[in-house]
């Protein structure tokens, strides 16, 4: 079984309703390596709450089901490296993304490497590092990772103030993501972190475009609106 077969289950946007296909998905699966994955899941729903006991417990439920199952433990210590991300522990989380890598590339799954690439290079500070894990992730990953990847580095260099590079970054996102056009939220995200990237530049005309362009394609995003207005404004000032 491949990584991402219970990737469909998944809407970010609705915790409650993932959590209800995860668990009509148990109560199908035929083999403890099976209900194992599944678990990893209701896992990360329970961190994705805040609810890292829960999480924990389910992911101890899981773990002597799991076996010597290769996928099973990827998804085990990709999970267990969340929980401690989002609980603040990074320094115990990124070990668990550099050995789910290590598992996933031996066992050849490309979706799951490239998912502990990405959890590598957002688990640490240090630009080369992720430079280094970003491009791993580009290398032996899945294309799905590639806009997220590209998307990742790209905000960490603008936290810098470091727009050029940003830029570059964002615009290799957006390619990545215009391949599968029917992601139209994802792309619409790149639209606004060009945005963001060009206003800063000073480009303010180029700025608006992609600014329009995300709020054209999702109008009920806040943040494009809020984009929308800053491009707008730094636009009709750049006229004046």
């Amino acid at each position: 079984m491949g990584g991402d077969r219970l990737r469909p289950l998944w809407d970010f946007d609705d915790l409650n309703g993932s959590e209800a296909r995860f668990r009509e998905q148990l109560a199908r699966e035929g083999t403890d390596a099976g209900r194992a994955e599944v678990l990893t899941q209701l896992a990360r729903v329970e961190s994705l709450r805040d609810e890292f006991d829960r999480c924990a417990r389910l992911l101890d439920e899981a773990e002597p089901l799991a076996g010597d199952d290769p996928i099973a433990n990827v998804l085990l210590e990709l999970e267990r490296g969340r929980m401690f991300r989002s609980s603040g522990d990074k320094e115990a989380a990124f070990p668990l993304f550099a050995s789910a890598f290590e598992r996933a590339r031996e066992t050849g799954d490309r979706f799951l490497a490239g998912d502990a690439a990405h959890m590598c290079a957002i688990a640490v500070d240090d630009r080369a590092l992720q430079e280094e894990w970003t491009q791993t992730g580009l290398a032996a990953g899945d294309p799905y990772w590639a806009g997220p990847l590209l998307n990742n580095l790209g905000w960490a260099y603008f936290e810098d103030g470091d727009y050029e590079r940003s830029l570059e970054l964002f615009r290799g996102a957006l390619a990545a993501q215009e391949r599968d056009p029917e992601k139209v939220a994802r792309i619409a995200w790149v639209h606004y972190a060009l945005a963001q990237a060009l206003r800063m530049l000073g480009r303010a005309d180029e700025a608006l475009e992609a600014a329009e362009s995300a709020a054209r394609a999702v109008p009920t995003e806040p943040e494009f609106q809020d984009e929308l207005a800053a491009s707008r404004a730094a636009a009709a000032a750049a006229k004046a």
